[in-house]
């Protein structure tokens, strides 16, 4: 009996060792969080015409939204961040929301529906999604003007309260005048 359970646990040391050995040589990026330089896309705009880039969004402080027409808490937030984009027009912030949906006349619906005037780009391949390792929608980061991730936020946020808006405006002030 001895002998079935040390070969037992030998068998399970080497499952567990192979595993670890799988995951360490994976090509899994590594997370992309605070610090972690903001993965480059161009996406089309939701509403048609041309497309967008982060490289053209460089200098700015950039709100980047990942969210999905059927998703009731990002509708939800939609419109604090409409205010949080009104609020800030005219200076080096721009709000960006991607949409992970399939169908392009649910997002070009739910923009008109909702009024908004703040960039609404359309990653229907998810492509742009998984670079940014989102899956939880709303999901948004917050990239300073070098293109650094400076802070991910999970969930909806009331955009437009004191604290977010002092942020930015902080942001927006040391980097100008730095």
């Amino acid at each position: 009996m001895p002998e079935r359970k040390g070969i037992w646990l030998l068998g399970a040391g080497v499952v567990i060792a192979t595993l670890f050995a799988l995951s360490m040589a994976s090509d899994t990026p590594p997370p992309i969080a605070r610090g972690t330089p903001a993965p480059p896309f161009e996406l089309p705009y939701a509403l048609g015409g041309s497309s967008l880039s982060l490289d053209e969004l460089r200098g700015k402080v950039v709100l980047l939204n990942f969210w999905a027409t059927w998703c009731k808490p990002c509708e939800d937030e939609m419109p604090a961040m409409e205010r949080l984009y009104r609020s800030l027009a005219g200076t080096d912030f721009e709000l960006v929301a991607v949409s992970v949906d399939e169908d392009p006349a649910a997002v070009v619906t739910f923009v008109n529906r909702m009024g908004l005037t703040f960039p609404v780009l359309w990653d229907s391949q998810q492509s742009v999604t998984a670079d940014y390792q989102t899956f939880r929608f709303p999901e948004s980061l917050l990239v300073g003007r070098d293109g650094v991730v400076l802070e991910r936020y999970v969930g909806p946020k009331e955009w437009d309260a004191k604290a977010y808006v002092d942020r930015i405006r902080r942001l927006l002030a040391e980097t100008s005048a730095g």
